[in-house]
């Protein structure tokens, strides 16, 4: 399960970033990225879709929010527990 919501993070973040999935590393930030404040809204949007959760999130201080966006690993692990509260 851990490893479909990796794949389909990282596939949501290289299509915001215009790169593919395979260029993307777990240790990169969204900075690195190319991914700019409006692309990072548009992430969490499809992220919400995707996997039917509402991220924490709030836009006009992404630190202050209990969702992770330091980097890729951080996202990947902050939707994976999304998911997991979700099924519990």
């Amino acid at each position: 399960m851990s490893d479909s919501i990796k794949d389909r993070v990282i596939a949501i973040l290289a299509e915001q970033a215009m790169l593919e999935p395979g260029d993307i590393s777990l240790d990169q930030s969204l900075e690195d990225l190319g991914i700019d404040s409006l692309g990072l809204v548009e992430s969490i949007f499809a992220i919400e879709e995707a996997f039917d959760v509402s991220v924490p999130f709030n836009a006009n201080d992404p630190t202050e929010g209990e969702f992770d966006i330091s980097s890729v690993d951080a996202i990947i692990r902050a939707v994976q527990g999304l998911v997991a509260t979700q099924a519990a």
